[in-house]
Formats: structure tokens, C-alpha cells, sequence
């Protein structure tokens, strides 16, 4: 028998979660959320990176960054051999927010305004003080720690206390002091108790489970089903044994990720849309934008103690991220400091690059380098390019029989200039705080882990897939709440501007479609 509900969310990652939390405050509603993966079992995985990598257990794959090899049931396969970079994705109740840095930035004003003030891309149909308020709920609910009164983003009035920054924080702290940048304390969604970061799984879903939401994990969402109206009347699913269901509601929601979205519409083809869902312009899949990165290490003389803390939250700085008319590049990126390895990954990938020996002097080797080191990452702003692309592979297929995807992605001459500029800032600033580069890598090969812009926001149904709230222009019970309707990328980590984009249409649902 077809169930009915009142809403499906396909996706319990980090907008899936927001969304249960936000409809479910109307407890009378029947919200059902699928996710393809399951929920991660803490015993199957070694508790460090490295200890994935120097062990031979028989599950070690599960780790792997790269889902082909990762052995996961539910993620899918990603062809990225005509990819610059290597997309990271993870399938799993609470979706990439059970491994991320916890670093908690929003988008700038002017990201939303690109074209007006460097007349690139679009302009986003909506702006970030419509999304203010929406910006702070999230926060609150993600327990974001940080410190007000940031000149490069002022509009916070509510945090928790920041994240220390260590001795090595404080170091780096007058390195941009010295050379007049911009720094501030990372904006950071990270447990005080043990450092890591907070995902969903710990924030929105113990509160939107406690609000009546179902969730189902193990089954994976094959199309969106249409009726003869045009509008959307419910999914149909699969589970890990074959079985198919189909599921009717009145609205759904998509939050499968920058590329599980676009696949979900590609695979849900119809009489009334052949070629995929929503996808009569062309554009489902297209304009896809990854923040490369750039990668700059300095080793310090003394011991600063920087492998304690969570490694992605100490200080970041946003002295290069808008435009700047002596460059010779638009937009801009992101500094974002990183501290030390961790003990056992020093060693292990001292010994791999040779800078720490074996034999008598394998302990001085170790120590001049543990505690001695810190990273910088160049998040650099992506501009759309309609070549840069997912499609379905159907020669590849995922475990429940849906197609995987071809990823098509080349970094652009400005995203090169933009990286460029990053490393050479990078290496002045460990210089004149006396640190020796030790590495430097540009780009980062396996960094394409922020998935934007593929069912882009936008006015025009000629141009665009969604409207300002999210909404299908041509399926208006239908929306998508990821960041795959970002229109552009900004230099930033999209989660939290995702989330609070995704709290921003649930208001909109709520009065205008469920009129409550």
C-alpha cells in the first residue's frame, strides 16, 4: 500500500536536517525524511586518518576519500577522469556533517550582488539581509562559537565563547598584524568537549525527531514522480534488498547535495520531461563550482603546541576576498588557518616524504616537526561556467541500480590567478614570522568537497532552475534547499549560508503553501 504524508525530504544531511526542524514546528504534520545511507557505526572505523592508512583491517576502505573505492553501499559512483579536481561525498544519516572541520563562515553581502558590483555571473534573487535573521536561528541551533565585532562580518550579536586559539594561533595572529590583514577567530560549530566538529546528527535532528519527523535510512529515492497536472505527488524508492515503494505527499523537498540533486532530477524523466525533471532549460547539472584550494605549510623553530584543537578552527582571514581593482583577477578567497598533525599522521607521512629518518636520529627528525607546523588553505571563489557539469553515467551504477555520474569541471584562469595570489600571500606571511614553507600545493587535488550552483536560484525560468524561496518555477510543490541553488559560490564554506537559505524557504512553505 502507497503511504501518504504531509512532506518528503530526500537527504537528512545538513539542509535536510534544517528543514525537518523548521516544518515540524507545525507538529501536526506527517514529514517523512529518506536517506539512501545509514546511520554510521563508530566501531567500524579507525578513529584516526592515519590509523586508516598504516592498518590492514579488512574494512579499511570505509574511510577512503574517494566513494569508488570507500565500499560504502550507498554512495554512488563519480567518474571524475575529465575532472580537474576529485569530488568528495559521502551517503549516511547526517550527510557530510559527520566529518567536516566545523568551520562556520557565512557568505558576504556582496556575494549575493557579484554582477551589480563587478558585473560577472548573476545577482542572486535574494539577499543576505533577507537571510540575517535565518543566519542567526542556525547558528544558535549549530552552537556556533565565535567572537562579535569582526570588521569583515559584522552583523553577528549572538556566539558562543571562540575556540582558543593555542600558542600557534596567536603566533600566525602576528604574522597578519605585521602585515596589517585582516584575521579574526574562526566562526566554529565544534563540541568543546572533544573538539570535533558538531554535525546534525547532534544539533536539528534530536529536535526534529523529538517534533514527530520520520526518518528512513537505507532507502534510496529513484524519481520524484509527477502527475498530470505538473506537479509533484511523491517518490518512488528502493531498498537495499530491490524492493520498490513509492511514497505520496503534498511537498517535497530535495537536499541530496550539490550533485545528488542534480542526479535525482536527471534520473526522474517523464513524458512530461524527458530529458530529466525540471531540466527543459538545459541547466540541471550545469555551472557546477567547487572552491579549489591551494595548500601552504610552515615549520617553525619552536614548539607551539599546534596539533591541540580542532584542526580547522583557529583564525582565518578575509583580507583578499572581494574584488580588488589592482589584481588581475575578480572576487577573491578565504585564508583559513589549520593547525598541526596530529602525532601519528607527522610520522607516518614524515617517513613517506623523508623528512623524518629511521635509525638514531628518528626521534630529533620527529620532534623538530610535531607541534612545529601550521597550514594555510586558500578557499578560493568559483565562478559559474556552464562546461563545468555532472551527468548521469549509466554505464556505472550504484548498489540500489541507479546511475552514477560523469563529473566535467576545469578550473578557470581567474580561479588560477585567484590561487596563485593565495600561495604567494601564504608564503610572504610564513616568512615574515620566521617559518620555513615546507609545502605547497596548488591546487589540492582531492578538494572538491563544497558542491554548488547545479540547480541554480534565479528570476528567470530561462535562466534558472529554482525561485528566491527555493521553489521549482514549474513544479511549485516542489523545492530544493541545498547548495546546489547557489547562483554563485562566494570564498566561503557554504553550509551554514545553505542552512540558513533552507530556514529562509521553510518560512516561506509554512505561510504560503501550508498557510500556517
Amino acid at each position: 500500500m502507497t503511504e501518504v504524508v504531509d512532506v518528503i525530504i530526500v537527504g537528512s544531511g545538513a539542509c535536510g536536517a534544517a528543514a525537518a526542524w523548521s516544518l515540524s514546528q507545525n507538529k501536526s504534520l506527517k514529514i517523512l525524511c529518506f536517506e539512501q545511507g545509514s546511520v554510521a557505526n563508530k566501531n567500524n572505523y579507525p578513529t584516526k586518518y592515519s590509523d586508516l592508512k598504516i592498518s590492514n583491517i579488512d574494512n579499511s576502505l570505509l574511510c577512503d576519500p574517494n566513494p569508488n573505492l570507500r565500499g560504502n553501499f550507498a554512495d554512488f559512483p563519480i567518474d571524475d577522469s575529465e575532472s580537474q579536481l576529485s569530488l568528495a561525498n559521502y551517503n549516511g544519516f547526517g550527510g557530510s556533517t559527520t566529518l567536516y572541520s566545523g568551520h562556520f563562515p557565512r557568505l558576504h553581502p556582496s556575494d549575493f550582488q557579484v554582477k551589480s558590483l563587478d558585473n560577472i555571473a548573476e545577482d542572486w534573487p535574494i539577499n543576505y539581509e533577507e537571510l540575517l535573521p535565518f543566519f542567526k536561528i542556525n547558528e544558535k541551533i549549530m552552537n556556533v562559537s565565535g567572537l562579535k565585532g569582526d570588521t569583515a562580518n559584522p552583523n553577528y550579536d549572538e556566539l558562543n565563547e571562540p575556540i582558543p586559539l593555542g600558542l600557534a594561533g596567536v603566533e600566525i595572529a602576528k604574522g597578519f598584524n605585521k602585515k596589517k590583514w585582516h584575521w579574526w577567530p574562526s566562526y566554529s560549530a565544534i563540541d568543546k568537549n572533544n573538539n570535533l566538529a558538531l554535525g546534525v546528527s547532534q544539533t536539528y535532528w534530536p529536535l526534529a525527531k523529538s517534533n514527530g519527523v520520520e526518518i528512513l535510512t537505507d532507502r534510496q529515492v529513484s524519481q520524484i514522480t509527477i502527475n498530470k497536472e505538473g506537479n509533484a505527488n511523491g517518490v518512488i524508492y528502493v531498498d537495499r534488498e530491490g524492493v520498490e515503494n513509492q511514497c505520496k505527499a503534498n511537498i517535497i523537498i530535495l537536499a541530496c547535495s550539490g550533485i545528488g540533486t542534480p542526479r535525482l532530477l536527471l534520473n526522474s524523466q517523464s513524458k512530461l520531461y524527458p530529458n530529466g525533471l525540471l531540466n527543459e532549460n538545459g541547466l540541471v547539472g550545469k555551472n557546477l563550482m567547487l572552491h579549489p584550494l591551494a595548500y601552504v605549510e610552515g615549520l617553525f623553530e619552536e614548539n607551539l603546541d599546534s596539533s591541540t584543537g580542532p584542526h580547522g578552527c583557529c583564525i582565518f582571514s578575509q583580507e583578499f576576498y572581494e574584488t580588488n581593482p589592482k589584481n588581475d583577477f575578480l572576487r577573491g578567497y578565504t585564508m583559513q588557518v589549520l593547525r598541526g598533525s596530529s602525532a601519528i599522521e607527522v610520522a607516518h607521512s614524515g617517513l613517506y616524504s623523508r623528512a623524518i629518518s629511521l635509525g638514531v636520529n628518528h626521534h630529533d627528525d620527529f620532534l623538530k616537526i610535531y607541534d612545529h607546523t601550521l597550514g594555510i588553505a586558500i578557499i578560493s571563489e568559483d565562478l559559474p561556467e556552464l562546461d563545468n557539469r555532472i551527468e548521469l553515467d549509466y554505464d556505472n551504477k550504484d548498489g540500489f541500480g541507479m546511475p552514477g555520474i560523469k563529473v566535467y569541471y576545469k578550473i578557470s584562469e581567474n580561479t588560477k590567478k585567484i590561487l596563485n595570489h593565495g600561495v604567494k600571500k601564504a608564503k610572504e606571511l610564513f616568512s615574515i614570522v620566521g617559518a620555513k614553507v615546507s609545502l605547497s600545493l596548488n591546487p589540492v587535488k582531492n578538494s572538491g568537497w563544497h558542491l554548488m550552483g547545479t540547480t541554480k536560484m534565479g528570476k528567470s525560468i530561462e535562466n534558472s532552475i529554482v525561485n528566491k524561496f527555493s521553489q521549482a518555477h514549474k513544479v511549485n510543490n516542489l523545492f530544493i534547499v541545498d547548495s546546489s541553488n547557489f547562483v554563485t559560490s562566494g570564498a566561503s564554506n557554504p553550509m551554514a549560508t545553505s542552512q540558513a537559505i533552507t530556514l529562509f524557504s521553510c518560512e516561506y512553505i509554512r505561510k504560503n503553501i501550508l498557510n500556517i
